[in-house]
Order: C-alpha cells, then sequence, then structure tokens
C-alpha cells in the first residue's frame, strides 16, 4: 500500500470508528471516489483492507456488536500473551529499553501521539514473535484495535500508563508469568472500559 492509498485507508477507517460512515452503509468504489476526490485504485485497495479487517463485509460497512468485540479481544490477548511469553526469552535489555520508552508519556498530553505511542507498546511486544503468520492474523484486527485504543485513550481510562510500566518491570525481571498475568488483566480492563462508551453511542 503507497502513501495515497494509505491515507485514503486510515481516512475511510477514521470515517467507520466516528461514525461518518454509518454501520449497514454500502460501500461501492464509484461512491467512495466521489466522496474522497481520488480515483478507485486507492479506494479498490482500501477497501481490500477494510475487508481483510472485518469493518466492511459484503460492501456493507460492519461493526461488531458486543459479543464479537468480546471474541477479536479473545484472540488478541491470546496472541499478545504469546509474544510476550517469547519477549521473555528473546528480547535484550535494549527491546526492553525500548520497550519502556513507549510508556514515558503523559496521559494527558496529545491524544494523536498517545495512540501512536501506544501502539508501538504493542506492536514492540508483537514483534517478538518473529513470526510472520501471526503478525499477518494480528494485523487483522489493527482497526479494532485502533477503535478501542482511540476510546481507552480518548475517556482517559485510570491506570493505563502505570500498566504498561509494571508489564516492563515484570518482562524486565524475567518474571514471565507476571508479566503475562499484567497484560492481560491491561486487555481486559481496555475491553470492558471500551465497551462501556462504544454502547452508549
Amino acid at each position: 500500500m503507497n502513501s495515497k492509498e494509505a491515507t485514503i485507508y486510515q481516512q475511510m477507517r477514521d470515517d467507520i470508528i466516528s461514525g461518518e460512515l454509518r454501520p449497514g452503509e454500502k460501500i461501492t468504489e464509484a461512491k467512495m471516489a466521489k466522496k474522497y476526490n481520488v480515483s478507485r485504485t486507492p479506494i479498490r485497495e482500501a477497501i481490500k483492507q477494510l475487508e481483510l479487517e472485518y469493518f466492511i463485509k459484503d460492501s456493507y460497512i460492519f461493526i461488531p456488536d458486543s459479543e464479537e468485540f468480546r471474541k477479536i479481544f479473545e484472540m488478541r490477548i491470546l496472541l499478545e500473551t504469546h509474544a510476550l511469553q517469547k519477549a521473555g526469552v528473546v528480547f535484550l535489555q535494549e527491546d526492553i529499553d525500548e520497550l519502556r520508552s513507549y510508556t514515558d508519556i503523559d496521559i494527558d498530553g496529545d491524544e494523536s501521539f498517545i495512540i501512536e505511542t501506544n501502539d508501538k507498546f504493542h506492536q514492540k511486544i508483537m514483534s517478538a514473535t518473529h513470526n510472520e503468520f501471526i503478525m499477518d492474523t494480528y494485523e487483522k484486527m489493527r482497526s479494532f484495535i485502533f477503535l478501542f485504543s482511540k476510546t481507552v485513550i480518548n475517556k482517559r481510562r485510570p491506570g493505563l500508563i502505570e500498566e504498561h510500566k509494571e508489564i516492563v518491570n515484570a518482562l524486565e525481571n524475567r518474571n514471565i508469568d507476571e508479566a503475562i498475568f499484567l497484560l492481560r488483566e491491561h486487555l481486559e480492563k481496555d475491553l470492558t472500559f471500551s465497551l462501556h462508551y462504544l454502547e452508549l453511542n
């Protein structure tokens, strides 16, 4: 995906999340090309990616219900805790230092920066798998992960950054069972917090 295609994908994804593109709305290349004032090629690539990420289904905008969100998060928890277990074996001190650098942020700071840094934190954990098939599965959840990250950060979920720091500390001390427990608890809190707000909309 080139830069123009990535931009259109991000715009469509953001418009789905914001409700600009409504659940159940039919999506066609011609309609979207007109809306975003671009050719059909970047639209086609964006639609393909959003279909992979389950935000478009059978040419319609698709937003999962609460139970489907829980199933998606169950998969995310399985993948990230597996990756963290691998990190306990393969991460060097420089990897842990990098992971810690993503916890040195102000939760009341710029929302876009916090979302980006939060994504880097979880992507760094996932990188420990060194498994392209696992990463491909994780990438398919990327839009949903972004949606939940945006919600917990926009609504300033208490303890978010502190939990990241606790995970890093446990990992650095090679207390992997504790690190995995903390990560699972962290993600479950994200899910519960996000569903509370998403169900209000």
